[in-house]
């Protein structure tokens, strides 16, 4: 069975008369770089873990991650790139990878969904779809290049997918500016979930103004005091 999973892989990997469906008109597989894809190939956890899965019995494998990376140590790729390569040769219905997305029990499939929508969507719903999660400030664990570990958070994950050309070992296609699809119509203006308290900070600003030596009144709650000698 591995042997054969194997195979189906490289036959997909084989660019000569693929006739399969594409992501963003090429090889869904290809959306990860080649010696990234040799190093999941050759990997235990891809031949023995990744052989029999289908998207119900990923989202079980999903659910038992405990952190996210990309490739650590000699280039070795994590279980969270092993099941995003996964995703990429089944392509399940998009129904699916939302629902991925928005369950909120397992935040390690929450964030594998996220990875996936940001290499497979449009545009547009790249942004429709994840920006939300930009307040959900869950704590992730990433495994680092050099085989550490670091403490991140689901809204700084997802922020990386969003500005950054690459995340996890993965080069990412460049998004337009969101500034852009607003004048064109395509998104609507983002409220941010700091909104309100930030809006709260500019109101204590305005009713306290300190006095930096000048002699003058000091206004605080709209009160003047007068400092002066």
């Amino acid at each position: 069975m591995a042997a054969t999973h194997h195979t189906d892989a490289t036959r997909m990997l084989d660019s000569r008369g693929y006739a399969g469906p594409t992501i963003h008109n090429t090889n869904p597989l290809h959306l990860l770089e080649t010696p990234v894809r040799d190093r999941i190939t050759e990997s235990y956890y891809w031949k023995e873990q990744c052989f029999a899965l289908n998207a119900a019995t990923l989202c079980d494998k999903a659910a038992s991650l405990t952190y996210i990376g990309g490739t650590y140590g000699q280039q070795k790729p994590t279980p969270f790139l092993c099941l995003l390569f996964k995703l990429l040769q089944l392509l399940p219905e998009k129904e699916i990878i939302l629902l991925y997305l928005r369950q909120k029990e397992f935040k390690y499939l929450t964030a594998l969904a996220a990875f996936y929508v940001r290499l497979t969507f449009e545009t547009t719903e790249v942004f429709k779809v994840l920006e939300p999660l930009l307040g959900d400030w869950r704590k992730l664990r990433r495994r680092t290049r050099e085989g550490g570990w670091r403490l991140d958070y689901m809204d700084q994950f997802v922020d990386d997918l969003l500005v950054k050309d690459r995340v996890c070992a993965t080069s990412l296609r460049k998004l337009p500016n969101r500034m852009i699809l607003e004048d064109l119509g395509h998104l609507e203006v983002r409220i941010s979930p700091l909104g309100e308290e930030i809006e709260e900070i500019d109101r204590d600003e305005d009713e306290v103004e300190e006095v930096n030596g000048t002699g003058h009144a000091q206004v605080i709650n709209g009160e003047s005091n007068d400092i002066s000698d």
